[in-house]
C-alpha cells in the first residue's frame, strides 16, 4: 500500500491531522507539495498570486521538507498543472490512498474529481486540518450553515475544540522518488518570514506579554507589530494550526487572566472558521456578482479608477496610504482592508470582485474563504444581515490617523480627481 499525503495549506509537522492518518493506514508514505507558479492568470487580468506571497509558500514548503528529511522522509515538489503531474505519481508509485485535507473551495474540489476521473481504484481521503473544527463537529449539515457569523458562533459556543496533535517523533518510509529539491534563493521578506518554526515564534512572542489583554482597543489601529497577533499569514499558509492557536489562547487566559480582548481574539477565530465553511457551503457563488443573494449590485466597470485604486492614486488620501502599504508589504491591517474595500464599491462603484482578486495577487495572507467573504460582506451580498457597509473616509481618517501619520508615511497625500466613463462589463470571475 502506497499512501501519497498531498501539502496545500497545512505546510506543517505539529497537528497534521493528513500525517496521522497516513501513518494510521500504513503503508509507505509518498508526501506531495503543489508549487504555486508566479503569473498564473486571473479574472480582470490580475495574477492568482504574487511575489511576495509566492516566495513565504517557498519559504515554507522548504523547512517542511527539512523537517521531513530529518524523519526519513522527503516533500516531492511538483509544478502547474497539477492534475497530470500527480496522475504520473499515482501511476509510477502505484499509489492506492491519497489523503488531502478538505478542499473548501470549488477549485480545490475540482482537483479531487478529476483525479478520480482517472484513477477509479484511488482511495481518496479528507482530513480536516484547516479549520478549528473538523466537518462532523458541527451541529448542522454543512447546507444548514448559519446564514450570519452570530447564529454560527452561537451554535459553536457547546462544542470543544479537539487537543492538538503531536509532532510526529516518526513517519513511514517513502518510495524512491528521484525529484530533486530545487534550490530556492532566500529572501527575508521581514517581518513575514514562511515556515512553521516562524509561525510558531509569533505564535509564542505575541502571548509573551500583556498585548493580547488589550488586544480589543489596538486592534482596529493601521499599523504597529503588537497592535494584533499578526499569525494570518503561517494561518493562512497552514504553518500554524488554528487548534494550536487556540489551545495558547486557553492557556494564556489561565495565566495572564481571561478579558473582553482575549474573548475577541477567540471571536475572531471564528470568524474566520466560519469563513471557511462558508465556501465549502457556496462553492462557485463565492465568486459570483451577486454572491449568495440573488441581485446583482449596481456597478460598472471604470479600468482608470479600478487602476488608481490598486496604484493608490484616488481622491482618497487615506485609502492611497493603505494601498501603497499593500503594494510594498504584501500586509494591511484589518482596519485598512475594510476601509479600501468599501471605497472601491461604494466610493469608486466598482465591482467588488475586482477588488477581492487583487487582494488574491497581493497578500501574503491571502486566503480563499476569508477573503471572498469578507469581500462579499463589505459589498453587501454575502453574510452581513446589514446589506454591507460603508466607512466613511473622513471620519475613519480622524479616528485612526488624526495626525495624518500613517497617510504621510506611506505617501497617501496626493489625490487624484476621478474622470472616467464606464467601459463594457468585463465577464464574470473564474
Amino acid at each position: 500500500m502506497t499512501i501519497l499525503v498531498l501539502f496545500e495549506h497545512n505546510l506543517r509537522l505539529d497537528d497534521n491531522p493528513l500525517l496521522a492518518r497516513a501513518t494510521q493506514l500504513g503503508g509507505q508514505m509518498l508526501c506531495v507539495a503543489l508549487g504555486d507558479p508566479l503569473g498564473q492568470p486571473g479574472p480582470y487580468g490580475l495574477n492568482r498570486i504574487g511575489h511576495r506571497r509566492q516566495h513565504f509558500l517557498h519559504q515554507a514548503r522548504q523547512e517542511l521538507h527539512d523537517a521531513l528529511t530529518r524523519l526519513g522522509q522527503q516533500l516531492v515538489l511538483i509544478r502547474q498543472p497539477a492534475i497530470p503531474a500527480l496522475s504520473r505519481l499515482i501511476e509510477r508509485h502505484r499509489v492506492t490512498h491519497l489523503v488531502r485535507q478538505r478542499p473548501l473551495a470549488s477549485d480545490e474540489q475540482a482537483l479531487s474529481w478529476h483525479l478520480t476521473r482517472r484513477h477509479p481504484g484511488l482511495t481518496l481521503e479528507y482530513v480536516d486540518g484547516h479549520t478549528l473544527f473538523q466537518l462532523e463537529q458541527l451541529p448542522f449539515d454543512i447546507d444548514r450553515l448559519p446564514s450570519s457569523y452570530s447564529a454560527f458562533r452561537r451554535a459553536l459556543l457547546p462544542i470543544e475544540v479537539k487537543t492538538p496533535l503531536p509532532v510526529p517523533q516518526r513517519l513511514p518510509g517513502s518510495p524512491p522518488e528521484v525529484t530533486p529539491w530545487p534550490h530556492i534563493r532566500q529572501h527575508r521578506l521581514r517581518p513575514f518570514i514562511g515556515g512553521e518554526s516562524q509561525g510558531q515564534r509569533q505564535l509564542a512572542h505575541y502571548l509573551d506579554g500583556p498585548a493580547p489583554g488589550h488586544y480589543k482597543e489596538t486592534r482596529n489601529d493601521l499599523e504597529g507589530w503588537q497592535n494584533s497577533a499578526k499569525w494570518s499569514p503561517w494561518l493562512a499558509a497552514g504553518c500554524l494550526s488554528p487548534r494550536r492557536i487556540w489551545q495558547a489562547l486557553c492557556h494564556y487566559e489561565q495565566n495572564w487572566g481571561a478579558n473582553a480582548s482575549t474573548e475577541w481574539l477567540k471571536r475572531e477565530l471564528l470568524w474566520r472558521e466560519y469563513f471557511q465553511w462558508y465556501a465549502l457551503k457556496w462553492g462557485r457563488r463565492l465568486f459570483q456578482v451577486s454572491g449568495i443573494g440573488q441581485k446583482r449590485p449596481l456597478t460598472s466597470f471604470y479600468p482608470t479608477r479600478f487602476s488608481q485604486w490598486c496604484q493608490g492614486s484616488t481622491p482618497y488620501p487615506l485609502v492611497n496610504a493603505c494601498m501603497h502599504e499593500l503594494n510594498e508589504t504584501g500586509y494591511l491591517s484589518n482596519r485598512g482592508r475594510q476601509l479600501v474595500a468599501s471605497a472601491l464599491v461604494n466610493e469608486l462603484q466598482l465591482d467588488w470582485r475586482c477588488g477581492a482578486a487583487y487582494f488574491e495577487q497581493q497578500l501574503i495572507d491571502y486566503d480563499v474563504g476569508s477573503n471572498w467573504g469578507n469581500w462579499q460582506y463589505i459589498a453587501g451580498v454575502g453574510a452581513d444581515p446589514r446589506g454591507g457597509r460603508h466607512f466613511d473616509l473622513n471620519k475613519q481618517s480622524q479616528l485612526h490617523d488624526p495626525k495624518g501619520h500613517y497617510t504621510h508615511k506611506w505617501r497617501g497625500d496626493t489625490p487624484v480627481a476621478l474622470t472616467e466613463s464606464p467601459v463594457d462589463w468585463p465577464g464574470e470571475a473564474s
